[in-house]
């Protein structure tokens, strides 16, 4: 029987073989543990007999695609994974160490639609993590998250015969043809290529070479200590370390991979962060030069540019904005035949004729070097200089429980949905329509914008705003949202604020 209150204290042989799988690691899309604080070897076994039961039970072929990441505690995971979907009947595909994006492209190469992928992504050494999906180019979402916390918790889980290993060489390798196939640089590119020693340190200096851009490394030797940062292109020490690689290289751009590469972040040639919403602006605009009427994803964080941007509107581009989060953006993509997703967080989803639908940060810099490969003459900060300037806050997480956050949003989307019916404004505008795919984005009059959302991951929850008029209409914006946040007790600090 799983024991999610077995702590790493207890004492005894029975203690240390009993599986220990802590509740609050079924996240909304994938799951993550502090390793082995929350989760031992022997839970991991129970994760994947419950991942091999979902097989079994969706009707699918007994495969399944495995792979980890490069801390030193991943391999020991994704074995003891492995033995628990081999116990459940399900033959296992072991790729080896591989970026998340990577596994994903696996499916493909390997007609191979089940995954598991060992990763704790961004987050610091001490967490492990699975990514799960049981079909491409799908992840986990919500009610297969909620289902496996059954299987696990519940000890619903049995053994079946037929399960067997086989270790797959050679998915790396067809990835980085796949990417840079037929691809190669006309113009004279210099590129800072930061992976904070994380895991993309094998791989993305050989893409962008193989490609033709000249790479100056930085912390690109792969260290599982991670000793300089974390690798996390969101973190403002990565970013500041990239910036002055630009400027200290004379580099034309800074490309930044998280832990496990499904993410990237951008530094342009003076050394300024490209907020990856924005960039993805410029991504569509050349995406939608090339497919006329093309329609786009954005998560609720996104900057309202996609909807006003005026070379989009020329060119017929729609978009869709979405809840936040890897799963639900690839679902929306594949729901609405989207050329392409792009989410603040720096996850790119590419498809159709430009990628297979899931987040990759390796296919996200190639796109950006062909984006300024195809503008000759023209700098990065020239480029993003084309948009219409807009004033965004960072993006801010007050605290509020776990248990409270859900509850403390539909009550926060009621005061609005009454503030709205009054013609209150935020900031001056008055509000125009909410958006509640995920909380409440507030539509201005202006094209200016206001969310409030619960974290999917943590006790927190999210608020960002943004005005198309000035720093001091963004600020007013969000003083007026947080007096409405501040109505429910349960709120507590920011960890950060304008």
């Amino acid at each position: 029987m799983i024991d999610p209150s077995l702590r790493l204290s207890s004492s005894g042989w029975e203690a240390a073989d009993r599986p220990m799988v802590h509740p609050s690691g079924f996240r909304e899309y994938d799951g993550r543990w502090r390793y082995p604080e929350q989760i031992n070897l022997a839970g991991v076994i129970a994760l994947g007999r419950g991942i091999g039961t979902q097989i079994i039970e969706n009707g699918l072929p007994p495969v399944i695609i495995v792979g980890c990441d490069f801390r030193s505690y991943s391999p020991a995971v994704k074995n003891s994974l492995i033995v628990g979907l081999i116990d459940s009947g399900i033959r296992v595909q072991d790729i080896g160490t591989v970026l998340s994006p990577m596994a994903y492209f696996g499916r493909v190469h390997l007609s191979v639609d089940a995954l598991a992928m060992v990763t704790a992504s961004h987050n610091p050494n001490g967490w492990t993590g699975i990514k799960i999906g049981l079909k491409h180019p799908l992840t986990h979402g919500e009610a297969e998250m909620a289902r496996l916390r059954q299987l696990v918790l519940g000890d619903l889980l049995e053994h079946r015969d037929g399960g067997g290993y086989d270790r797959v060489s050679g998915v790396a390798e067809a990835y980085i043809e796949d990417l840079c196939a037929g691809l190669q640089m006309k113009r004279r590119l210099r590129a800072v290529c930061a992976t904070g020693n994380g895991t993309a340190s094998f791989f993305a200096p050989e893409v962008l070479r193989r490609i033709g851009v000249d790479v100056v490394p930085l912390h690109t030797d792969p260290d599982c200590t991670f000793p300089n940062y974390n690798p996390n292109p969101e973190a403002l020490e990565m970013l500041r370390d990239m910036a002055a690689k630009v400027v200290a290289s004379e580099a034309d751009i800074a490309l930044g991979f998280d832990g496990d590469g499904d993410r990237l972040g951008v530094v342009d040639n003076a050394g300024n962060e490209i907020f990856s919403d924005k960039l993805g602006v410029l991504l569509a605009r050349n995406i939608a030069c090339n497919f006329p009427g093309a329609k786009f994803v954005a998560d609720v964080k996104s900057t309202g540019l996609y909807m006003t941007d005026p070379e989009l509107t020329r060119l017929n581009a729609t978009t869709n904005y979405w809840k936040t989060g890897h799963s639900h953006m690839k679902r929306r993509v594949a729901e609405i035949g989207a050329a392409a997703g792009f989410e603040k967080s720096g996850h790119f989803y590419f498809s159709g004729k430009v990628g297979y639908g899931y987040d990759c940060g390796l296919r996200a810099a190639v796109e950006v070097c062909k984006l300024l490969d195809g503008k000759p003459g023209k700098s990065m900060s020239e480029l993003v200089s084309t948009l219409a300037p807009t004033w965004s806050t960072p993006t801010m997480s007050p605290y509020c429980p776990d248990e409270e956050k859900y509850l403390a949003v539909e009550r926060i989307m009621k005061l609005l949905d009454a503030k709205l019916a009054d013609g209150f404004t935020l900031g001056g505008q008055k509000i125009s329509k909410i958006l509640k795919v995920n909380g409440a984005r507030v539509l201005l009059a202006n094209g200016s914008w206001a969310l409030v959302r619960a974290s999917s991951n943590t006790p927190n929850l999210v608020v960002v705003c943004e005005s198309t008029e000035s720093e001091r209409q963004m600020r007013e914006i969000f003083e007026d949202l947080n007096l409405i946040i501040r109505s429910e007790s349960c709120v507590g600090d920011y960890d950060q604020r304008i």
